[in-house]
Formats: structure tokens, sequence, C-alpha cells
């Protein structure tokens, strides 16, 4: 099972991105970890190794752009999809050449949150299919 770490500094958001997670992506993930800035975010990803992350930018302590950078330097196989309400194509272009893999605009229904998992993830086994890892 595919392990999920969800980074934002909103308790509802978090709460929501579990709860639509749970019930409809297949196949399921195991949520690891719910981390309320980018502090926390790194010391879960380096404890739990989650193959996906789901990211706010706008965090207290540490953002989302310092955080995905981090992230990509120890794990470049990680699939970050951000999720944010900014709308500035500048961000989003920066999450992108940082690291991440996806972009999801708040507010988001449960359908468009598990269409945009499933599609990162589908990515993702498709390019471990073409490229599998040394053993």
């Amino acid at each position: 099972m595919k392990r999920l770490l969800i980074v934002d500094d909103s308790d509802v958001i978090r709460n929501k991105i579990d709860r639509d997670v749970a019930n409809g992506v297949h196949p399921p993930l195991q949520v690891v970890g719910k981390a309320k800035n980018g502090v926390e975010a790194i010391v879960m990803f380096k404890k739990y190794r989650p193959q996906l992350v789901t990211m706010d930018l706008t965090m207290p302590e540490m953002d989302g752009l310092q955080c995905i950078k981090e992230m990509a330097a120890l794990d470049r196989n990680v699939n970050i999809l951000v999720i944010s309400a900014l709308s500035d194509e500048y961000s989003g272009l920066l999450a992108l050449q940082y690291g991440a893999r996806g972009f999801l605009y708040k507010p988001f229904n449960d359908y468009e949150l598990r269409e945009a998992v499933a599609q990162l993830l589908a990515a993702s086994d498709l390019a471990e299919s073409n490229h599998p890892r040394a053993s």
C-alpha cells in the first residue's frame, strides 16, 4: 500500500483530504501523517518515506515551496500534489520546477482530489514500469 503524507496548516483541509482519499482512491493509500507546516512535514517525510504528498504552499515556519525543494532533494521520485488557494502562475510554476508533479486549486471537491491523486499515481506507476529502480 502506498503511503500518503498530508501537509496543510488548516485542520479542516487536512481532515478533508484524509476523508476524501480514504473513500475512493484505488488502490487505497495509507495516510502516514498530517503535518501543519513544512518543518513537521520534513520530519514526517524522513520517518515515513511516503510515495505521495499533498502540499499547501502558504504555511507558517516553512512554506510549501521550500518544503517541496527539500523533499525532492531527499527523494527525487516523490509525488507531490500541490493543493493551494494561490492562483498566481508563478507559484505554480515554481512548485513544479522544485519537484511537484501536480497542482489542484482550493476550493476542491472530493472527485477533483481523487482524480488528481489517481492521475499522479498512474503516471508514477507508468514511469516506474518503464524505468525500474535498481535493486
